[in-house]
Parts: structure tokens; sequence; C-alpha cells
């Protein structure tokens, strides 16, 4: 099967070095393994997102060599897809009306529900009557969620090798009507062809979601790597207030963008290679 590799930002502001050093982890990936790689912008929630925001990282991305081999997509564009798979996955029993709140969530995980991992759904309104959840609606719209019987999945990653975690009821569609991340990257993965995934390595820990619901959809399931992170000069993770630099950010600082595209190829030793990979490693900046 021919490779492909992807690169899938949110378009919620600029990219960092840290995405950016990703995208071009991802990219070289691809490359190495003689295949294609794309980009897509996950611009989910129309809240925080924007096609002007999404243009800007695109033209940062090119800017260090990066570019889709086909056509951007937007995941805004797609929600009619999405929702059918929603609809395949309803028909056949495997998903149900959760009403909680995020308090309410918080609250029953002291409850004996099991081990979950932090921040997993503890089931709630798994078994809800009709009369219960007529009488919950009228409180709030419903989203819905995957009903998973806290499965665990093992996963293989490529740099962390293997690793397995409970998959709690995720959520497919949110109560606004939004389709979810979960759902939406493995719809678009799938039709999009893609083999490898780059991504950080905070990621790890909700891949065994994404496996899941690739196996229950009948979907091929990636090669995944996921790279650890870029650290600010005070250990933590990039953001703001540690010096998460845009590539606008070291352009007025004099450092254009192919003299970063070498800074972050120094990073993963210059090239990229079966034993490159197995260097690449957390990078402070």
């Amino acid at each position: 099967m021919p490779q492909r590799g992807r690169f899938a930002p949110s378009p919620t502001g600029d990219l960092h070095l840290g995405n950016i050093r990703t995208a071009l982890i991802g990219y070289l990936w691809a490359r190495e393994s003689d295949g294609e790689f794309l980009i897509r912008m996950e611009d989910l929630d129309q809240m925080t997102s924007s096609r002007a925001l999404g243009e800007r990282q695109l033209a940062d991305l090119a800017a260090i060599g990066v570019e889709s081999d086909i056509p951007v997509i937007w995941q805004s564009d797609r929600f009619d897809i999405y929702k059918s798979i929603i609809n395949e996955l309803t028909e056949r029993g495997l998903t149900y009306e959760c009403f909680c709140s995020r308090r309410e969530i918080r609250e029953a995980a002291a409850a004996p529900h099991g081990p979950l991992p932090d921040g997993a759904y503890p089931g709630t309104c798994a078994d809800l009557t009709p009369a219960e959840r007529s009488e919950r609606a009228r409180e709030r719209p419903a989203a819905i969620r995957l009903r998973t019987n806290r499965s665990v999945v093992a996963i293989h990653d490529t740099l962390h090798g293997e690793f397995s975690a409970q998959v709690d009821d995720v959520v497919l569609l949110r109560n606004d009507g939004t389709p979810a991340y979960n759902l939406a990257v493995v719809v678009d993965d799938a039709l999009q062809g893609v083999t490898q995934i780059c991504r950080g390595d905070d990621l790890l820990s909700s891949t065994p979601r994404q496996v899941y619901l690739q196996r229950l959809l009948g979907y091929p399931t990636p090669e995944y790597l996921h790279v650890p992170l870029v650290l600010g000069n005070d250990g933590e993770r990039l953001s703001k207030r540690n010096g998460a630099l845009s590539l606008r950010d070291l352009d007025e600082q004099g450092r254009p963008a192919e003299s970063v595209r070498e800074l972050l190829l120094a990073s993963i030793g210059g090239s990229f290679s079966a034993d490159a990979l197995l260097r690449v490693g957390t990078w402070t900046i």
C-alpha cells in the first residue's frame, strides 16, 4: 500500500516551534517512505477556529518546505459525512444520549465505577430509561456517546513501543450539534488513505480510543509515531507564557524560515531515517 502521512492542525492561532517540528518530522517520515503527505485543517469548533488563521498556518508550513500533495480539506465542510457515520453506529446500537455537564462528570469520577483513565467518562447515562432520558432532555440537549463497554485496547507506537489503555464512552457528537474530534479524525484518516500519523506524545493516551473506533468501522489502523514535545526554557511544554515562538516572532528576531528549518532538522539529527527516528527526543529551546 502507498504510504501517506499527514499533519492536521487546528486553526486557532499561529503554529509554534513545537507544532512546526512535528509537521516537519511527519513530512520527512513520509518522504523517507516514498510516500505522499497531506495537510488537513481540523476546524470543527467554529467559535475558536478561522479560515484566516488556517491560511496563515499553511503559509508558515510552506515557508519551511512542508506542503500538501493533495488539496487541503477543512473539517467544517464535512459535517454531513461525520453525522452519517454517527447514524450508522446508532443503527448498530453502539451509541447513546448523554446529558451530563462537565461538572457532573467531574463529580462522578469519585463514584465506584471501577478504574478509568483521568478525565474518562464513567458511563452515567449509558443505561437511562426512556423516562429518565425524557426528563434529562428537558434540562439540556443531549450529546451522543459511543458505547465501548470499557474495552482495553493495545496499540503499537513506532517510538514508544506497546501501549494499552481502557477506552471510555467518548463523545461522537457534542450537544451543540458539532461532531467530536475523536470521530472526525478517524473518519478523515480512513477516507484520505492516511497510513502514517506523527503527532506529539501528549496525544498517545487518546490513541486507543481512535483505534477502537477504527476497528468498529472496519478501517485500517495507521502506523503511529508520537514524538516528544518541545519544551520551553522552564522545562514545561511550549505556551505563550514560556516562549512558544511562531515563525513571525522568529523572523522579527532576525531568524528567517530557512534558518528555523535548519534548526529543526538539527534537533532530529539533520535527516530522517530509521536511526534518526530512534534519536528523536525531547527538545528544549
